[in-house]
């Protein structure tokens, strides 16, 4: 038997449409951009920061927070709570991309430079990022309490047609 190929068997393009395709024109030449203008100075530290970072990241990090995540699934897939993953799994994703973003000034390990270059002080740092992560957690389980709460009302009331 012979299969036919129309439209709507056929895949769609990945590129997608017009708007996707001038976003991501916009977003590679402003990379490129930025690119060109870190590697007007020290272009070898620039280019071992992209190739460091990027090793850290494959051959460290994402192994780390996938064996976390598996046991975070695990735990409470044991506990039949497997739904409440995406109210841990975001908070922690977004704090720890926070974390990797500005961990020097959170660390603390920044040279006096900093202050001179941006006219900002260094300080503060830890307690801000430990304040939006308390935040996104704290928000995270709102939203989980008032699913919870929604759920538990919508069984306890009697359908009446």
């Amino acid at each position: 038997m012979k299969r036919v190929l129309t439209s709507r068997s056929l895949p769609r393009p990945v590129i997608g449409g017009p708007f996707r395709i001038l976003l991501l024109g916009c977003t590679f030449a402003l990379a490129g951009y930025a690119g060109v203008r870190l590697l007007a100075g020290d272009w070898l530290g620039v280019a071992l920061w992209f190739v460091g970072s990027a090793l850290l990241h494959d051959l460290v990090l994402l192994p780390l927070y996938a064996v976390v995540d598996r046991a975070v699934t695990a735990g409470l897939d044991a506990a039949h709570h497997r739904a409440w993953t995406a109210y841990v799994r975001f908070p922690a994703a977004f704090s720890g991309l926070l974390l990797l973003v500005w961990f020097p000034l959170i660390g603390g390990r920044v040279d006096a430079s900093y202050a001179g270059v941006t006219g900002l002080s260094a300080d503060g740092f830890l307690t801000r990022w430990l304040l939006v992560t308390a935040a996104l957690f704290g928000g995270s389980a709102l939203l989980l309490a008032l699913r919870l709460l929604r759920s538990a009302t919508k069984r306890r009331s009697p359908d009446v047609h």
